[in-house]
C-alpha cells in the first residue's frame, strides 16, 4: 500500500516525460543470419525524453517470436532487463521471419492531475476517456489508470525470401496489437503499410495510429485513425528503423483507478 501511494505522488508530481508512453522492442539488428544474436532494449518516450525502459522482469508475462510453419520459440530465458549489456538477446534458430511479442501485466498504475491528464488524453486519442469524464462533468478532475504494455519487432533471420510471412499479418493474442496486413519489408518497395489493430480479438476503430522514425523520434511522421473495420494505411521508406503505436483505455468501474489502458507498438527495421 505505501508503495501504491508513493508511486501515485511519484506520477502526479513528475516532469512532463512521464506523459511520453511509446514502448517498444528495439533489436540492434532487425536482420540476422541464423543461430547468430543480437543485443536488444526495450525503450520508453521519444525525443529527449527516450531512454531505457524500467520494467522489472516479474512484469513481463509473454516474451517470444512466431515463426515461419506456426512454430514459437520461448524468449524469457533470454531477457535481462536493466543489465549494462542491454535488456535481453535475440538469436532464432531457423532462417525466415519472425513476429517478436512481448506483454505485461497490468499492475502499474499513473494518477495525474486533470490539467495533465486531458492533454495525455488528447494526444493519445482516448475518445472513451474524454468521453466518460465529459458526461460525468469530470474534465477538472484527476484521473487515474491501471496500464499494461504490448509490443512486437518484426525480425528477418536469413534471406528476405526465407519462408512465409502470412503469420506476420494475423493477429498473435495479444490484447492490443497492430497488425500489419503485409510484411513490412514488402511494402517497403512502394506498396505502402496497411495496418489493421485489434482490442480484444475485435477490429478497433477510431484509435489514434502513430508512426515514428527512430533516427528521429521527437515527432511521429505519420498518424491516422482506424476506420470502421479497424484499418490505416502508411507510407514507409526503405531504410532506417521504424515504429508504429497505438493506446486504448476503456473506463472501469467499482475499480480504485478510472480506466484501464494498454499501450501496443510495432518496431521493425531496414
Amino acid at each position: 500500500m505505501f508503495a501504491a501511494r508513493l508511486c501515485a505522488l511519484v506520477l502526479i508530481g513528475a516532469p512532463q516525460a512521464a506523459l511520453a508512453h511509446d514502448f517498444w522492442i528495439q533489436p540492434e539488428r532487425f536482420r540476422l543470419e541464423p543461430d547468430a544474436a543480437t543485443p536488444m532494449t526495450l525503450q520508453v518516450g521519444h525525443g529527449p525524453d527516450r531512454q531505457r525502459s524500467a520494467l522489472p522482469l516479474r512484469r513481463i508475462t509473454r516474451f517470444d517470436a512466431a515463426g515461419p510453419g506456426g512454430s514459437t520459440v520461448d524468449l524469457r530465458g533470454r531477457l535481462t532487463p536493466g543489465d549494462a549489456d542491454g535488456d535481453g538477446t535475440l538469436g532464432l534458430p531457423r532462417a525466415g521471419i519472425y513476429v517478436v511479442a512481448l506483454e505485461t501485466d497490468a499492475a502499474a498504475q499513473s494518477h495525474l492531475r486533470a490539467d495533465r491528464y486531458n492533454p495525455y488524453a488528447e494526444e493519445e486519442g482516448l475518445v472513451l476517456a474524454l468521453e466518460a469524464r465529459a458526461r460525468a462533468g469530470l474534465q477538472r478532475a484527476d484521473a487515474s489508470e491501471r496500464y499494461s504494455r504490448d509490443a512486437k519487432a518484426i525480425v528477418q533471420v536469413g534471406a528476405a525470401d526465407a519462408g512465409s510471412s502470412d503469420h506476420v499479418t494475423r493477429p498473435i493474442g495479444l490484447r492490443l496489437e497492430i497488425v500489419p496486413e503485409v510484411s513490412p519489408y514488402a511494402a517497403a518497395r512502394g506498396t505502402g503499410l496497411p495496418v489493421r489493430v485489434f482490442y480484444e480479438g475485435r477490429p478497433l476503430a477510431n484509435a489514434l495510429v502513430k508512426l515514428t522514425d527512430l533516427s528521429d523520434d521527437a515527432q511521429p511522421v505519420e498518424t491516422h485513425r482506424t476506420d470502421d473495420t479497424g484499418r490505416a494505411s502508411f507510407s514507409v521508406p526503405n531504410k532506417g528503423d521504424w515504429l508504429l503505436n497505438v493506446v486504448w483505455t476503456k473506463p472501469l468501474k467499482g475499480e480504485p483507478v478510472d480506466f484501464e489502458t494498454v499501450f501496443s507498438s510495432l518496431s521493425f527495421g531496414f
